[in-house]
């Protein structure tokens, strides 16, 4: 029996689909103590982490390591004055002593805040002003304490400073400390309720939102875990995300651990396909999860064999249908899609035990109540164009669901005006009950009167063979109010030439009804995108206009 199972109740149906889902859980839930430490002491060899690096460095991880770890971790934040309900920035990339201080600051109920070692001085400086942390651990390379310095000295915070693997000027060195401290620790009294976690989503109009999800948090990602991405009882889940995101909650730690599997994790700063292939047979990883940014690499570099490989799955944007073909081809694995947002956990998937629909988001997961609703708040037809929301219980918390934004009281209550939480994304749902993503409510283009989702003329594009990436957009347009543009960045080997230009639109527009065609083409070596790797079509926009 896995330790997820005592914590909630499921029916599955024939094929393996999850057909309902409900959590039984006690006020005093606490990840670190109840599912890390229940672990080490039941089966202290099981294997939890398995880490290496582009240096070749190698470090396995059982549970019973993970708690003896984790408590001497606790012990140093004890010992520096921080405890429950402080904030904690964790700036770690994929260093393995992430998951040790995580489960840590769990432990003596601090909120955790991650955060992308890729954030200039000045995002810095907005997220120690926006938090007031107690302190930092960051990691000593790509000039990170470098840039904490120079942003703490445009701050009144005053934290305490930690690097691991090395030491630097100014911080103390968390993985020395280590190994001189106890390892003993009582557990500490913390509540389901406490803030345990805060993301910053990176958006692509506006400031970061702080966003903050409870101790219940890693419950909701049994699913994500188990039913989407499938990991498995003493199998190795490999998600690539760093861990500033929210993905490396939904991937590498939470729910992975609460059904029985060790987590992969490969430190490296530069993508290369073939690093993370050979990763994945050298280490015999059954399970992997990647934004489309990494399959479409894949794809276009070519696909080696995996044979231990079992699921793949993929999340962040949704995936271009020439590239879940083509990868499926290769592999013989069906790529799935899931969705959901820094808000919430796992939406909607193409889950185990259903047959995967070629580019749609999948169907709602059983522990939402998920309705696509139309302008005037009534619930839209099949085929119909609406608003994802939310409908969370009457007289409960939606555990999964987050539970403020960071000091904006009046922003978290427009996110659930109405009495369901409002997710700005826009689909459709078939006769089937499979969802279809129409794209962001901001980004919908209205050309001609007519309503277009970029995301639908990003598919064909992606199908040209010359086409590596693109975006979408509506730029002014005098005839037709809007007119459709696409930024595209060539293949490599591809010349930007005006005979290509004319190629690829042909090529779309032929495939495309007349109110949808493609109205230019601009060639870049880049897409603008936000750190986590989001297109910023609104900056795309305001250049255009």
């Amino acid at each position: 029996m896995s330790i997820y199972q005592k914590y909630c109740k499921e029916v599955i149906g024939k094929q393996g689909e999850l057909l309902s889902f409900s959590l039984d859980y006690p006020d005093t839930f606490n990840f670190g103590y109840d599912v890390v430490d229940a672990i080490a002491n039941e089966t202290p060899d099981k294997r939890a982490l398995v880490w290496c690096s582009t240096e070749g460095e190698e470090h396995i991880f059982s549970f019973g390591d993970m708690m003896s770890l984790s408590n001497r971790a606790a012990n140093i934040f004890l010992e520096a004055g921080i405890g429950r309900g402080d904030r904690v920035m964790l700036m770690l990339k994929r260093h393995y002593e992430y998951w040790i201080i995580a489960v840590a600051l769990h432990k003596i109920g601090a909120v955790m805040i991650p955060a992308t070692h890729m954030l200039t001085a000045e995002d810095i400086v907005y997220r120690l002003k926006m938090t007031n942390v107690k302190g930092v651990v960051c990691t000593p390379f790509n000039e990170v304490p470098e840039k904490l310095i120079a942003a703490l000295g445009e701050t009144d915070v005053d934290c305490r400073l930690w690097t691991v693997q090395r030491d630097v000027i100014g911080f103390d060195n968390f993985t020395s400390l280590l190994g001189s401290v106890s390892e003993e620790l009582e557990r500490i009294e913390t509540r389901v309720t406490d803030p345990m976690v805060m993301y910053f989503t990176s958006g692509t109009t506006g400031y970061p939102k702080g966003v903050i999800h409870d101790f219940s948090y890693p419950l909701a990602h049994i699913i994500t875990a188990r039913y989407w991405q499938q990991a498995e009882d003493d199998g190795l889940h490999f998600t690539v995300a760093e861990t500033g995101w929210a993905k490396a909650s939904w991937g590498k730690i939470y729910g992975q651990w609460l059904v029985g599997s060790a987590v992969m994790v490969f430190d490296f700063d530069n993508f290369d396909p073939k690093q993370l292939t050979s990763i994945i047979n050298r280490y015999g990883v059954t399970s992997f999860c990647a934004p489309p940014t990494v399959y479409r690499y894949l794809v276009k570099k070519g696909v080696p064999a995996m044979p231990k490989l079992k699921h793949a799955s993929t999340a962040g944007e949704l995936l271009h249908p020439e590239i879940f073909r083509r990868f499926t081809e290769s592999t013989g694995l069906d790529l799935c899609e899931g969705y959901g947002q820094t808000e919430t956990t796992l939406l909607m998937a193409n889950f185990k035990g259903c047959k995967p629909v070629e580019g749609s988001m999948g169907r709602p997961s059983p522990f939402y109540k998920i309705e696509v609703r139309k302008k005037d708040g009534n619930k839209a037809e099949i085929g119909e164009i609406g608003e994802v929301v939310i409908i969370p219980p009457a007289d409960s918390h939606q555990v999964g669901l987050f539970t403020a934004y960071l000091d904006d009281d009046d922003r978290y209550r427009n996110a659930f005006e109405g009495g369901v939480y409002h997710t700005g994304d826009a689909a459709w749902q078939d006769e089937e009950g499979n969802f279809w993503f129409y794209g962001r409510f901001d980004d919908i283009i209205k050309t001609g009167g007519f309503r277009v989702g970029p995301f639908e003329i990003e598919n064909v594009l992606m199908e040209h063979p010359a086409v590596l990436e693109c975006s979408v957009i509506g730029i002014p347009d005098k005839l037709r109010g809007q007119a459709i543009k696409a930024y595209i960045h060539p293949a490599q080997g591809c010349e930007p030439t005006k005979s290509l230009e004319i190629e690829i639109r042909e090529f779309c527009n032929s495939r495309l009804a007349e109110y949808k065609w493609v109205r230019s083409i601009e060639f870049v070596n880049a897409l603008p995108k936000t750190i986590s790797g989001k297109i910023r079509k609104g900056e795309m926009r305001a250049k255009a206009e």
